[in-house]
C-alpha cells in the first residue's frame, strides 16, 4: 500500500458521506438512484439467479435493497467504511475498501454503485473483486468519468489563475473510459464490458451545484488539497465565469456528470471464448462487396 499514491483522503471521505446521510435532504441521492435504476436494468437482462450478492461502498444500500428483491437472492452483503452506513438489518462489513477482507471465490455476484472512482489502488481493487468472485460470479459498477464536472473544474481553474496566479486541486481526477476495459481484462475478468452515459443537470447557479455535490458527501477529499479556506473573490469569479461559459438562454447553468458502466464475469469453462486465429471456415471474399460490378 505504501508504493501506491494517496491521491484520496478515505478518512475525509467517510466523514462527509456519513454527514451527508445523517442529513439525507430530499433529493440529495438523485444521482445515486439514476445509477442504481440503471444498473438494476442491466441485471434484469441477466437471466441467471445470485444467491449471494455483495454491495460494496453503495453508501445508502439502495442497491442493496433492490438486489434483496430479485428472485433467486438469498444473501446481500455490505462492505462500507463505516458503520453508520448500515440499517439494522443489513449483514454489514466494516472494512478499508483497498484492503477487501471477502474469502476468494465466495460471491455470486458484487456491485459497486459510484465509489470505485474514490480507490486509490483501482487496478489492486479489481483484481481483488475477481479473486472474490465465484466462477461465472458477475462483477458490476458504475463510476464517474474524467468528463464529469468537467464545467466546475475549467471555472476554478481560470477564476485561481486569475485571483491567486496558480492552480489549486479541487476537483478530483476521475477515470478514462478507455482504460477501464483494459483494466477489466488485466484483473482476470472475462467478457468486460465497458461503456458510457452522459447526464447534464441545470442548476440556477454554480453555488446550487456546490450544495448538491456537499449533499451528496461529494466534495473535495483530495490528499493534496488545500487547508486554507477558498477566497471569496476566487469563488464569485468561479461564479461569473460559470454563468458566462456555460448558460443556457434562461440563464441557468450546466454540469456534467459522466457516468462508466463496467461488467465482466469470473472465468469458468462454460463462458464463451473466441475463436483460435485461423479457425475460421468462411472465405473472407464470401462476406466483402464485389467492386467488379
Amino acid at each position: 500500500m505504501s508504493s501506491i499514491p494517496q491521491i484520496f483522503d478515505h478518512a475525509l471521505l467517510t466523514a462527509r458521506r456519513v454527514k451527508a446521510l445523517k442529513r439525507a435532504e430530499e433529493g440529495a441521492d438523485f444521482l445515486l438512484t439514476e445509477v442504481v435504476d440503471d444498473m438494476e436494468s442491466r441485471l434484469s437482462m441477466v437471466l441467471r439467479d445470485f444467491p449471494l450478492c455483495m454491495e460494496l461502498g453503495g453508501h445508502t444500500g439502495l442497491l442493496a435493497q433492490r438486489l434483496a428483491a430479485r428472485k433467486g437472492t438469498e444473501q446481500v452483503f455490505r462492505l462500507e467504511q463505516h458503520a453508520d452506513f448500515f440499517q439494522p438489518d443489513d449483514l454489514g462489513i466494516v472494512a478499508d475498501p483497498e484492503m477487501l477482507p471477502i474469502a476468494a471465490e465466495s460471491c455470486n455476484l458484487i456491485v459497486s454503485p459510484l465509489f470505485l472512482h474514490w480507490i486509490n489502488d483501482l487496478p489492486g481493487c479489481l483484481i481483488q473483486i475477481r479473486h472474490a468472485l465465484k466462477p461465472d460470479g458477475l462483477f458490476l459498477a458504475t463510476l464517474l468519468g474524467r468528463d464529469s464536472l468537467h464545467e466546475l473544474r475549467e471555472v476554478f481553474l481560470m477564476a485561481d489563475s486569475e485571483i491567486s496566479g496558480g492552480a489549486t486541486p479541487r476537483i478530483a481526477p476521475l477515470p478514462d473510459l478507455k482504460d477501464m476495459g483494459s483494466l477489466l481484462q488485466r484483473a482476470g475478468f472475462t467478457l468486460p464490458v465497458a461503456d458510457q452515459d452522459s447526464l447534464t443537470v441545470r442548476y440556477d447557479t454554480m453555488f446550487d451545484l456546490i450544495r448538491d455535490l456537499r449533499q451528496m458527501g461529494a466534495a473535495n477529499m483530495l490528499t493534496d488539497r488545500t487547508r486554507r479556506s477558498m477566497r471569496r473573490s476566487t469563488l464569485l469569479r468561479a461564479a461569473e465565469l460559470y454563468q458566462q461559459k456555460y448558460a443556457d438562454a434562461d440563464g441557468r447553468i450546466r454540469a456534467t456528470f459522466q457516468i462508466l458502466s463496467l461488467s465482466g464475469w469470473s472465468p469458468h469453462e462454460s463462458q464463451q471464448k473466441p475463436l483460435k486465429p485461423g479457425s475460421a471456415t468462411t472465405p473472407l471474399a464470401a462476406i466483402l462487396p464485389d467492386k467488379s460490378r
